[in-house]
């Protein structure tokens, strides 16, 4: 994408712009209340409050939302943890500013006095000690209503304290990247601070310190703002504040010195990748829920309402942190974020049913409906072969994910309700801890792009573990298992099982246990949330995969989840008469029909994914005879656990599958083969094909290279076109193949940087360690031509490739690609497509498109990346400039970062 000049393309290319904005406006509309509050005596109320909460909810919250989005897309780590979490943040308070408004007219009709008004904001032990009338405590509803008006501050102040907490932190991690963002977070951590105060103390003096603060936050985001515009307009810093941190971040390290060279930098830096890490902001949520959890199980807020909704939203930007791990194929995070986004959400909503239950209700009907849910036991499952498969990581994972295994064993249905809270409150406690610590190190280490932080070792290795999950097989299976090529597995396959398990078990129930009030409430978070809310984000994640029918059995089990909690349990726990039931009766028949055509693709899938469907069909079974009134329970009984126990070792089997990127556990063969997934090496292909993992198969295409033709071959990007530069009436062909436009040049690519000092071409050190750093990598350098192309090996196409002065340089990051430039020598490539349509991302797309037209493929499966490489213009570096002529899959911020650096080593 070449950059541009205009406003928006300004606003896409530093969404740090849009990301302080947000945080500075939604900063000044507290402001003005604080402002107000302190010069009056009278705190904001109803429709004021509800307004407020609006605003910050769209300014703070989705605007910022879309800034993360964007900074994801942007290789900024950090920007993307902040500006994601300060979304979570600002829509939360906007939450609860609406949920106080919404408030207003109850405190009108409890009749209390004006001084207790203007005190909304006080301590419930305060309250308490008050003479209130009998009226007041009459009657569990109105009981309810007293005790949902007096938590929201506390509530509140549970909320802003872990939130405080990753303030500071942010604050420090942006020192070591810029000027102007810790100031920013430092002010907005102060801000919070201030107003944790104000909810829990009535007084002016609070009020008036976060106003200051909140003054602070939208100088410094306004300056900011400005500083990062202009740049994006002009293409380089003109205001002082961005491209110079604090402090440098190496300084924390023990072994590392701030003079380190660029090169060793350089060749520590990360796999290219067009999205940020999501690690910190999977950390980041996992901080904020279990602190608000834990406030409530310690007894500091006596109702749950307004806490589901701050949950809620930061779960919400955990599943993000889910979607992104996808995007950049890491599924051993994908899974662990939408686990515990379920898992958060879960008890969430747990708790908001029954903490108006514990008042209202006697404490033993309570704790046997608890007792009733099960689902528990398949968190305590997951977690524990989620901390299995995580013992090849670091020592901070594995503790992370034992500690989440002891969070889930503390929320089992069999503990007492009397030491229930006190082991959940402890746990969330240690959870919390290790959550903000892993925050905190993902963070500095993705900035460093080194281990700065310490994380502990590695507990066992990566083969070793292979090897003892697999001590099932037989040495010679064992082998095959793994020398055989890694299958392509998609990341969401165990969050599929997972989800569904959960819900299968949440929907366990008994003739009794039908008729318990509690029972029916908790059911209804427990099977929606897992079975279909998250099931949703599962949906998506399968279409952006690319299976062959993915999304279909998860999108409908997602509505067979939503209709079985609205038939089973929300309908009777809202008393609708059972005799409007036909219309559940019709559509369950419908779902009998879908699914047995679901079977039918699973059938093409594998033997576990069958097994699921088809008990699945029986399941579907129990609920049409359930809306006929005659249910067998005992058969819905068995085949809702045996749908769990295939959820369970499918989840387990894709879950080591796609952590190792090997078939380690069988999932089955499937019933019917699937013709196309072999057409792309079959004899029918148009033209010759080549595996990229024989030997073989990289000499077949260097024969049809050196005979002159044109072959499609991998890249660490996007497939390429490649042709010999020993031939150049085969790089002139190229452009009749792709209908090339002939003023478009054609770079080369080369196996490595020692190529190109072989050849002893005139460039300055500054270049050389520019090329160092970038190489290899997803990035194509524009350089001066010169007779050194000559030495190189380019010869007699010297005159086809690039343009008269200058010449676009590759060196692709990809095994398989060195070796054959190792073999053919440098190669003339381009992309292989036809002029302007998308690139090519997999063998099968250049096959289709250009089989007919070229001489040979060398297949390699999915490509790594889905756009092109970056293009850089290196011609003026020596003027110390560089600028992008197109940005692919290695961001442009990332690019300038990497110059910025090696120019301040040559200093």
């Amino acid at each position: 994408m070449a950059t541009s000049d205009g406003f928006p393309a300004s606003f896409y290319g530093e969404p740090g712009v849009l990301g302080m904005l947000s945080n500075g406006i939604s900063a000044f509309l507290v402001l003005l209340q604080n402002f107000n509050t302190a010069r009056t005596g009278v705190p904001a109320q109803g429709v004021e409050n509800i307004l407020a909460g609006v605003h910050l909810i769209l300014i703070g919250g989705v605007c910022q939302l879309i800034a993360g989005l964007l900074s994801f897309r942007k290789y900024d780590h950090l920007s993307s943890t902040a500006f994601i979490g300060y979304a979570a943040l600002w829509g939360s308070y906007g939450a609860t500013r609406i949920f106080q408004g919404a408030s207003q007219p109850i405190t009108t009709n409890l009749a209390l006095s004006h001084d207790l008004m203007s005190n909304m904001t006080m301590h419930t032990s305060l309250i308490t000690n008050l003479s209130l009338s009998a009226e007041l405590i009459n009657g569990t509803s109105r009981r309810t209503d007293w005790l949902f008006f007096l938590h929201i501050p506390q509530t509140a102040i549970a909320g802003l304290v872990p939130y405080i907490l990753l303030s500071f932190l942010l604050a420090f991690c942006s020192a070591t990247v810029n000027v102007i963002m810790p100031f920013v977070f430092g002010a907005i951590s102060l801000t919070l601070l201030f107003e944790a105060v104000v909810l829990g103390v009535s007084s002016a003096w609070p009020l008036i310190v976060s106003g200051i603060l909140e003054l602070l936050i939208l100088l410094f985001a306004v300056y900011g703002s400005a500083a990062l515009l202009v740049k994006g307009l002009a293409q380089r810093y003109i205001l002082k504040g961005f491209g110079n941190p604090l402090f440098n971040v190496l300084l924390l390290g023990t072994n590392q010195t701030p003079k380190a060279s660029a090169q060793s930098l350089g060749q520590e830096k990360k796999k290219n990748t067009k999205y940020a890490e999501p690690q910190a902001l999977c950390f980041f949520c996992d901080t904020v829920s279990p602190f608000i959890l834990l406030f409530y199980c310690f007894g500091y807020v006596t109702s749950f309402s307004l806490g589901a909704v701050w949950v809620s939203i930061i779960s919400a930007a955990q599943l993000l942190s889910s979607y992104y791990a996808h995007l950049r194929h890491d599924g051993y995070l994908a899974i662990k974020a939408g686990l515990h986004a379920t898992y958060w959400l879960t008890k969430a909503w747990e708790e908001f049913v029954l903490s108006p239950l514990i008042v209202s209700e006697p404490k033993v009907e309570v704790a046997a409906g608890r007792q009733a849910m099960v689902g528990d036991w398949f968190f305590v499952t997951a977690a524990l072969l989620l901390l299995v498969v995580s013992l090849s990581n670091d020592a901070l994972e594995v503790a992370h994910n034992a500690l989440f295994l002891l969070l889930s064993v503390s929320t089992v249905p069999q503990i007492p309700l009397q030491g229930y809270y006190m082991f959940f409150g402890v746990s969330c406690s240690l959870f919390a801890a290790s959550s903000l610590y892993g925050t905190f190190c993902r963070l500095i280490n993705s900035i460093a792009e080194k281990i700065l932080i310490p994380v502990g070792p590695q507990l066992v290795s990566s083969d070793r573990l292979r090897t003892v999950l697999c001590c099932c097989c037989s040495p010679g299976k064992l082998q095959g298992a793994l020398s055989s090529s890694p299958p392509t597995i998609q990341i969401t396959d165990t969050l599929f099982y997972l989800t569904n398990g959960v819900a299968a078990l949440s929907a366990l129930h008994s003739a009794s246990s039908s008729q318990s009030g509690v029972f029916l409430r908790l059911s209804v978070p427990w099977v929606l949330v897992s079975g279909a809310l998250v099931q949703g984000l599962v949906s998506r994640l399968q279409v952006r995969g690319g299976q062959r029918f993915g999304s279909v059995i998860p999108s409908f089990y997602m509505v067979v989840w939503a209709t079985w909690t609205w038939y089973r349990f929300a309908g009777l726990m809202l008393q609708i008469s059972p005799a409007g039931s036909l219309g559940f009766t019709a559509g369950t028949i419908a779902f009998l029909v879908i699914n047995a055509f679901l079977m039918l693709i699973a059938a093409y899938g594998n033997l576990v994914l069958l097994s699921l469907t088809t008990v699945m069909e029986v399941v579907l079974v129990c609920f049409l005879l359930s809306t006929l009134q005659q249910l067998p329970y005992q058969l819905e009984i068995a085949m809702l656990a045996v749908f769990s126990i295939i959820c369970v070792y499918g989840a387990l089997a894709s879950l080591v599958n796609c952590t190792f990127s090997q078939r380690l556990l069988p999932l089955g063969p499937p019933l019917f083969k699937d013709v196309k997934q072999r057409k792309a090496l079959s004899p029918d292909s148009p033209c010759p094909v080549a595996d990229s993992r024989l030997t073989s198969g990289l000499l077949k295409i260097n024969r049809l290279l050196d005979d002159g033709g044109v072959c499609g071959i991998p890249t660490d990007t996007v497939y390429a076109l490649a042709a010999s530069c020993k031939n150049p009436h085969a790089i002139e062909s190229i452009y009749n193949i792709k209908d090339r436009p002939a003023e478009k040049p054609i770079c080369i690519c080369i196996s490595s940087v020692e190529q190109l000092v072989a050849a002893k071409p005139p460039f300055s050190p500054l270049l050389w360690e520019f090329l160092r750093n970038v190489y290899p990598g997803g990035i194509s350098c524009i350089i001066c031509k010169g007779d050194w192309l000559l030495r190189l090996g380019v010869g007699p196409a010297y005159d086809l490739v690039g343009t008269k002065d200058s010449i676009m340089i590759r060196v692709p990051d990809h095994t398989v690609t060195g070796h054959l430039c190792d073999i053919t020598g440098p190669l003339a490539i381009t992309s292989a497509n036809p002029s302007g349509e998308p690139d090519s991302t997999h063998h099968d797309m250049v096959i289709s498109r250009l089989g007919h037209k070229i001489q040979g493929v060398l297949c390699d499966g999915d490509s790594n990346e889905v756009v092109a490489s970056t293009v850089v213009n290196c011609l003026k570096i020596d003027e110390g400039t560089i600028s992008i002529v197109r940005e692919g899959c290695v961001p442009a911020i990332k690019v300038r970062q990497i110059f910025e650096r090696v120019k301040s080593s040559m200093l």
